[in-house]
Parts: C-alpha cells; structure tokens; sequence
C-alpha cells in the first residue's frame, strides 16, 4: 500500500478486531492529545459541526508535528504503474554516432571533434538542428571537403577530355614539324647528287625557303603568297644568269627580269599549283593545330571550377548533411545531384553551343586535311616539283630569254674568257624521277597525317556535349549519387525519401527555377564568357581555314594561366570581355584575307560590346530591384 503525507490511516472495511481496535486507539490518543492542550482550542472544537476536521487556531513547530501518510486510491496507483514506462519514453536514449565518427576521422579529421552521441544541433548552420551527429567544427570541415570533392569529380571527367586534346596537338605538333625536316633533307640531298656543285652554290635560296615555311608554321609574320613569289622570283634571277652565261646582268636589270615571271611563266605552272597547294595545306595544318591547343586551354580554364557561397551550402546539403542524421550508407538521389550540379556549373552550361560549333569546324577542317590540304602529299614531293620547274626553264630558256630581252632590253655580252659557264656545260640537266603518290613513306613521327586525322576525328566526335553531359556524368559516379535505380531509398535533401523535384535545365538563365541551388542570373561568370569568346575567334579561323584563306596565328604560349571558373566574379573586378586568352599576331595578308580578317575583327568587337551592355544592364536592373 501507498499512503500521502499527513493522510490518516483508516482501517480498511475488511479489518479484523484487532486492526479496528488499534485504529481507534489512536483516533482516541489523538483526542486525548488535543484535549490535553485545553483551552479556547477545546470550547471551539466543540462549537464546529460534528464531523468537521479540527484545526488548531496556531500550526504547531515542525518538530512537534505528527508525519502520517495516508494511502492512495487503488486506481491511481495502477494508472501511475502503467504511466512509468511511457514517461521513461518520452525521453529516448541518444543514438550512437560510431559510425559516423569513423567515417569522418577517415577523411583525415580529428576523432575528438566528432560526438559519441546524439547531440542537439542548434549550433548547425546548413543541416537540420534536430539531434545530429555533427559538431560545429564538423560542419564547417565538411562544406570544405564537398568543396574538394566537387571540384575532383569535375576535375577527373575534365582531364580525361583535355589530356586527349593535349597529346593529339603535342602528336600534330611533332609531326608538322618533323615532315618540314624530313622534305628539307630530302630535296638538299637530291639535288646535291643531281645537280652538285652548281646546287651546292645556291643552296640558301633553298634553305631560305623551309626557314620560312618553318616561320610561319611556328606563328611567324610570313604571307604564304608573297614569300612563294619570292621564292620563285630568286631562282628566274639565278637561272637566268645560268641559260645566259655570255651576258652580264646588272641587278636592275635582274629585278626587271622578276617582273615578267607571272607573264612568261618561264616554270611552267608549277608555282601556281605549287603555292595554291602550300598554302591551303599549311593554313590547315597550322590552325588545326592551334584548334587543338585552343581547345585543351579552355578545358584547363573552365574546369577549376569555383563553386559560390550558396553553391557551397548545396554541396554540403547533399553530400554531408545525411552524414550528420546518421544516414552514412544513403547516397543522394540521382534527381536531385542534378539540380544541385545543374546549379553549380550553370555558366560551364552556357559554354556548351559554342563548344559545340568549334567542334563541328574542327571535323571539316580534318576533313580537308585528308583531302586536297593534305601536308603531307605536299610536302613529300616538294623536291620532284622543284625540280620540274627547272627542267622547264632549261627546255623553255631560249623562248623566255628572247621574250625578255625584248622587254627589259639587249644586256651587255661578257668580254672574251669571263663567259659563264651554261647550264649544259655545269651538269644542270638532270631530271628527277615522276613521283608517285603510292610510294609516299609514313615520314614523320613514326606515323602518317591519314593516321593521326582519323584518330582525332573520332576523338572530337566524342567531345561534343560534353558541357552539357557534364552534370549527368558527375551524377553516374556511384559516389555522388544512387543512380537512376532505389528513387525512394536515397536522400532528398531533408531525408530518406523521394525527390519529388522536376530537373532544371541547363545554363545560368535556367537556374532562375533551381529548387536546389540559388544562381544570381545576373552575374555571369567572366572566365566562362572569356573562354566562349576564344572559341568563337578560333572558330572564325577554322571556317576562313576550310575555305583555303590564310588566317592569323594564336600565340598560346603567352595565354594567363592562373584563372579559375566561378559564379563570383564581381562585374568591376573582372577583366573586360575585349581581353581574349589568344593573342592575334596580325599578319600580312592578300587583299581577299584583309577583308575576311577584317570583317571578323569586327564581327567580335560587336559581340564584345553587345556583350558588356547586356551585362551591365542586368546589373543596374538588379540594383533598381
């Protein structure tokens, strides 16, 4: 039985005698007592209607006050028996956090900053505040570590694509270069064997030539056209001396002579082919090469991604915060790693339509480097067609040297024992054998231009879209999310359930709608826009490329290399939009070239304006808001 402080003791209905006789015992004791105190108490006692409780007029001191304790009902007593357990319910015992403890100090954090249970999460900032097994500390490591995540998963998708554009320029690069030496080589030796020591005489006017070739294929200031021209106008001069040895030649009369070249077209029409062929097959070799390199630089700058401070918050939100509710075995659903990705690489999404257009450029151009501006068929033969040229200004020297004279006046005959000797007389008639295109060796490199074309082909198909895939492609990674598979076991954002989200699209205007991840619309990445701008110009070239116009070169060599892609960028801190990554070296170009260029220089400082004006206003709109 349970008895109430100060509660009487009343025998139950049940007692026996000897129960009943003890309790009035002591209700009379009792009375005894209180008669005993006597008094003005007693006569007021009396007074009270029969049955009413006695008080005392006075509260007797603590000591002297009797202690009895009386007994609950019955009822009451259960209903607190039941009630125990529910009571200790209420109030449910912290989970463990070993788990989550280990995976933490697995990341190479401090064990000590991670509880052993359960705590209250008031001190979060990003995740949920109920019981948590995050620290404040713990919290603030992880947003760092999805930060670090993030960026390696970009990263290892990123260098996979720009290690192949990387190598297939450094191959090209290789190649080019390598053929230049090779057809060099070649025509020195055989025409050292064919026409010796007269050769050997004017062997720079031929060496000049490859420095040249060289030159420009490197980025120098080299017009194709006029340096061919040139070239052919030397050896008219030194021919012509050689099929006249019983004149003499001043040099202004020499320089006459180069003025009829186009006229008499004392080579036959081996220059005319001969430089169509070079120069289309070395615009396209060169830009081609320098749209791979342009390529593999804008991948290294768009890829060093810099999430923003609200991408950040998503980042961990998603990765991390189910860490922090215990749930270290449940991975982000697929929807939702896409929206947050989607928001995270809104700008590199932008990148993507122009990517995309370069790409396509770059397939026609390797397309005629497979065709009719093919290097390496024009390259090989370089010395069988030279020397064709000279065969027919020897057969045809007696015509030109007439047609000449004729034009430019009689030359003076040399006295009698300083005439030069002919070119019969030199063995300067020695013709090379017809070449044929079968017997073309795999000359540079180890490989052929057929080879290494069709190779990077299939590369470049596999690039397209890739700016746009890429947020998909983070998403497939197992570590990043559960996949398309288990949609309702896998974490939303706020639990283990499913995202019920549609995706956003791609680009920064699209995330204006991101559930996820909030995207001010109206500050473009600057590093992206310079990036899009870069491929528009390389672009440009490899369009004038596929149509045979020389174009300028991009010195990629003196391209910033420090830049890193982020939605942070404050408009007034960021380089403007006229600042490309390449630097054009303007060379000199024919009439037709000039106007091309010149049209496209304008075409890009409109875009560049427009650009900075949309830009602009966008900011002020966001002010006036």
């Amino acid at each position: 039985m349970c008895f109430l402080p100060g509660q009487v003791r009343e025998a139950p209905p049940h007692a026996g005698p000897a129960e009943r006789s003890r309790s009035g015992a002591g209700r009379r004791a009792a009375g005894a007592a209180a008669a005993g105190r006597g008094g003005a108490g007693s006569a007021e006692r009396r007074l009270q209607p029969r049955g009413a409780l006695a008080r005392p007029r006075r509260p007797l001191p603590a000591r002297t006050m009797p202690r009895r304790r009386g007994c609950l009902p019955p009822l009451l007593c259960a209903l607190a028996a039941l009630s125990l357990p529910l009571l200790l319910a209420a109030e449910p015992r912290a989970k463990s956090c070993s788990e989550v403890r280990r995976l933490y100090a697995a990341k190479g954090f401090s064990q000590s900053e991670a509880p052993s249970h359960e705590i209250s999460g008031d001190h979060l900032k990003v995740c949920s505040q109920g019981y948590t097994c995050c620290s404040q500390e713990m919290e603030e490591k992880y947003s760092q570590q999805s930060k670090h995540d993030f960026r390696n998963a970009v990263t290892e998708l990123s260098n996979h694509l720009q290690n192949m554009f990387s190598s297939r320029y450094k191959k090209f690069d290789e190649f080019f270069k390598e053929l230049l030496e090779n057809a060099e080589k070649s025509l020195n030796d055989m025409f050292v064997r064919t026409y010796g020591r007269l050769y050997m005489q004017n062997s720079e006017l031929f060496k000049d030539l490859f420095v040249e070739l060289k030159r420009y294929y490197v980025g120098g200031n080299v017009n194709l056209e006029e340096m061919l021209n040139e070239f052919w106008a030397r050896l008219l001069e030194r021919m012509f001396r050689l099929v006249n040895p019983q004149y003499h030649f001043t040099d202004e009369y020499l320089e006459c002579v180069s003025k009829y070249t186009e006229q008499l077209k004392p080579f036959g029409d081996v220059p005319r082919k001969l430089k169509l062929q070079v120069t289309r097959a070395f615009v396209a070799a060169r830009t081609f090469a320098q749209g791979l390199a342009v390529a593999r630089d804008v991948i290294s700058k768009v890829s060093a991604v810099n999430p923003t401070p609200q991408g950040t918050r998503a980042l961990l939100k998603m990765m991390y915060c189910p860490h922090c509710r215990g749930l270290v075995s449940v991975k982000p659903c697929y929807n939702y790693c896409f929206n947050v990705m989607r928001g995270c690489l809104a700008n590199q999404g932008d990148l993507d339509a122009e990517w995309n257009i370069f790409i396509d450029s770059m397939l026609l151009v390797a397309e005629r480097l497979e065709g009719p501006f093919n290097i390496e068929s024009v390259m090989d033969p370089i010395d069988v067609k030279i020397s064709d040229a000279i065969m027919n200004m020897q057969e045809n020297s007696m015509q030109v040297s007439q047609k000449v004279f004729q034009g430019c006046g009689q030359p003076k005959t040399l006295a009698q024992g300083r005439t030069a000797r002919s070119v019969s007389e030199s063995g300067f008639t020695a013709r090379f054998r017809p070449y044929n295109p079968e017997e073309r060796p795999t000359t540079a490199a180890g490989t052929s231009l057929d080879r290494l074309v069709t190779d990077v082909k299939e590369k470049l198909k596999q690039a397209k879209k890739f700016w746009s895939s890429l947020p998909g492609n983070i998403c497939n990674d197992e570590k990043m999310s559960v996949g398309s598979v288990n949609e309702n076991e896998c974490w939303n954002g706020s639990a283990k359930s499913r995202y019920e989200f549609a995706v956003t699209a791609n680009g920064l205007a699209s995330q204006v709608n991101n559930p996820e991840v909030e995207v001010d619309i109206t500050k473009p990445d600057m590093v992206i826009r310079r990036q899009i701008m870069a491929l528009r110009v390389m672009t440009n070239k490899l369009k004038n490329a596929y149509s045979g116009n020389d174009v300028d070169f991009i010195d990629i060599s003196e391209e910033s290399s420090g830049e890193e892609s982020g939605s942070s960028c404050e408009l007034q801190q960021c380089s403007p939009e006229s600042k490309f990554n390449a630097t054009e070296v303007t060379g000199n170009s024919n009439k037709s070239d000039k106007t091309v260029n010149t049209s496209a220089a304008t075409r890009s400082g409109l875009s560049q304006a427009a650009l900075l004006l949309s830009i602009l206003f966008l900011a002020m709109q966001r002010q006036w808001r």
